[in-house]
């Protein structure tokens, strides 16, 4: 039997084959081990096994902005991390701090140093103070840097080693099948000392893709993702990941090699002392983004993309009928392996994981009803010409704000509604910053910048965010309140843990209903949850409480006969109904 050092070296040489076949894998796999272990800093013997044991019911987490918080006077991180001991702490115990480093576009996502905190925001030691409290989560912007960024600069005057750095194509070459995420030309032409050149830019023309074809850029990514190691950061977000590898002449997403450089990722996370998640960020449809579990050696976490559309859809329409379809059919994440479960991020509301689930006539009704709320809607261009919606920019607060049928009084409880659902849902969850505190659309920025994404990227003056939290009668300090409550609550039910186990249960369409069973089999909670504006029964036997035990409503302290009388929902009432608590 090969021992635990010569398995890995097996596994690291045959993925190192795999991707760059035509080199001496022996050699780079050296060089890979003393990029993310240098100086031979110490490495685990054996790496670690799939299991459900890196997350429990007590993880949630919160996506902000370092700059999400303000005054004009301290630094925001230190900002951030006094809001989040005054009014996080015990409601999530994970933060996603978007990326932190310098930049010049994108708010973060066109990174021009990968090694520094941006010292607009603060500096590492901020960073390792909310490390020290939190688990923390950064971005790994592996796709692509900044264009005004010293690599970048380099490259264009043909410096080593950052001449083969970037992915170059030509206008002539078979670009047709290649999947977009922009409408912006794939193509963007600039001088070098060699003659002009064609570099590929995916999302921009200031973000310009890395050519991972060359190892040396696969190397310093490594090194990369050390530091943020070491500096603390246990959950890595690589962004943007389906893009990673290109080929002329295909969809140049979700490549062969992509697969092989994110499970060569994990096998050195697996051994690294440190637990560290690995977390990919790719919003296509369901069948593309589970891909990125592997066989249980490629991300730890994927995100849960079609969720926000589909939770949407539901509020506005009123039925959970296609919501309660997708779910259906959801398989349970591997052992080893988790959903994060969410319904809004700094990014809009991804409308291409609705592909296939979603009809096109309950997209346009959900894009009227946005825009109604005065959001705004994104496009993307088609392989082969023409272009769609990308995704819905609003501040998911205010996308709910509406249903089909108009406004109405229920908005606060319709949005705590979507967000329960979110909390039920075997995974983790996480919410971002401005659904916490009921941020409004902020049309200002998007005026300002001209750019869709700004209207659900707010920065709050902190004084005044204080203010109005202190206010109980303020929607902010509600809203905030009322989620806080819910997620301790969630956070002591063993049958909450992201692998328990999940079925989804089939009700009035107008109920979106899940029964969870914690792993010691000890716990069930029926998570039961009124998408309408109506008032509904719901007898006990069709939910099918077990007869002899006794049944509690966690969310109302209500007691529940499994041979009673209906249960009555009003207007987007949960019920969270447990024989433990």
């Amino acid at each position: 039997m090969a021992s635990p050092s010569a398995t890995f070296s097996t596994r690291l040489t045959k993925l190192v084959q795999e991707i760059y076949p035509d080199l001496d894998a022996h050699i780079l796999s050296s060089q890979i081990i003393e990029a993310f272990w240098p100086d031979d800093a110490h490495r685990r013997k054996r790496g670690r096994v799939p299991s459900n044991k890196l997350w429990s019911e007590h993880d949630a987490v919160l996506i902000t902005y370092g700059n999400s918080i303000v005054d004009g006077q301290h630094k925001p991180l230190d900002l951030l991390h006094d809001f989040l001991l005054r009014k996080m702490k015990g409601v999530v115990n994970g933060v996603h701090i978007l990326p932190f480093f310098p930049y010049t576009s994108d708010d973060g996502f066109a990174v021009t140093d990968y090694r520094a905190v941006n010292p607009e925001l603060g500096g590492w030691a901020d960073i390792r103070r909310i490390a020290d409290e939190f688990h923390l989560m950064s971005d790994l912007v592996l796709n692509h840097v900044s264009s005004q960024g010293p690599w970048f600069n380099a490259y264009r005057q043909g410096q080593a080693p950052y001449d083969r750095y970037f992915f170059e194509a030509s206008p002539e070459d078979d670009l047709n099948e290649v999947v977009r995420p922009r409408t912006t030309p794939l193509l963007q032409e600039v001088e070098t000392p060699q003659g002009p050149r064609h570099v590929w830019c995916t999302f921009s023309h200031d973000q310009v893709d890395l050519d991972f074809r060359n190892p040396e850029v696969l190397i310093e990514m490594l090194r990369i993702i050390r530091l943020h190691i070491d500096n603390g950061v246990r959950i890595l977000r690589l962004d943007a990941v389906a893009f990673l590898w290109k080929e002329i002449g295909t969809s140049c997403i979700h490549l062969r090699q992509t697969h092989a450089v994110v499970q060569l990722m994990r096998l050195l996370c697996d051994f690294a002392t440190e637990t560290v998640v690995l977390l990919t960020e790719t919003n296509v449809p369901r069948t593309e983004n589970l891909s990125y579990f592997g066989n249980r050696n490629e991300a730890h976490v994927v995100y849960n993309f079609p969720l926000p559309p589909l939770i949407l859809h539901a509020m506005q329409s009123g039925s959970a009928r296609f919501l309660h379809r997708w779910q259906t059919a959801m398989p349970p994440a591997q052992l080893g392996c988790a959903y994060l479960n969410f319904t809004a991020s700094h990014d809009g509301i991804g409308m291409r994981p609705a592909d296939g689930v979603l009809p096109a006539q309950e997209k346009a009704r959900m894009i009227e009803t946005v825009e109604a709320a005065g959001g705004l809607v994104s496009m993307r261009s088609l392989p082969g010409g023409g272009q769609e919606p990308y995704e819905l920019n609003c501040a998911f607060f205010e996308a709910v704000r509406r249903t089909f049928k108009g406004e109405d009084e229920h908005h606060i409880d319709r949005f705590l509604c979507s967000q329960t659902i979110v909390m039920s849902l075997e995974g983790i969850p996480a919410f971002y910053i401005h659904s916490m505190l009921a941020t409004p659309n902020d049309h200002e920025a998007v005026a300002r910048r001209g750019m869709n994404r700004a209207i659900n990227r707010h920065r709050w003056d902190y004084p005044t965010l204080l203010e109005k939290l202190d206010d109980p009668e303020s929607t902010n300090s509600e809203v905030l309140r009322r989620m806080s409550e819910r997620l301790k609550l969630r956070a002591r039910q063993t049958a909450f843990h992201p692998n328990a186990t999940q079925f989804t249960l089939s009700l009035d369409e107008r109920v979106f209903g899940l029964w969870r069973q914690s792993l010691d089999r000890d716990q069930s909670i029926f998570a039961l949850h009124n998408v309408s504006d109506e008032e509904l029964r719901v007898s006990p036997t069709a939910v099918n409480l077990i007869e002899g035990e006794t049944w509690l409503d966690l969310l109302t302290g209500e007691e529940i006969d499994a041979n009673g009388e209906d249960i009555v929902f009003a207007a987007y009432q949960c019920r969270w109904i447990t024989n433990r608590w």
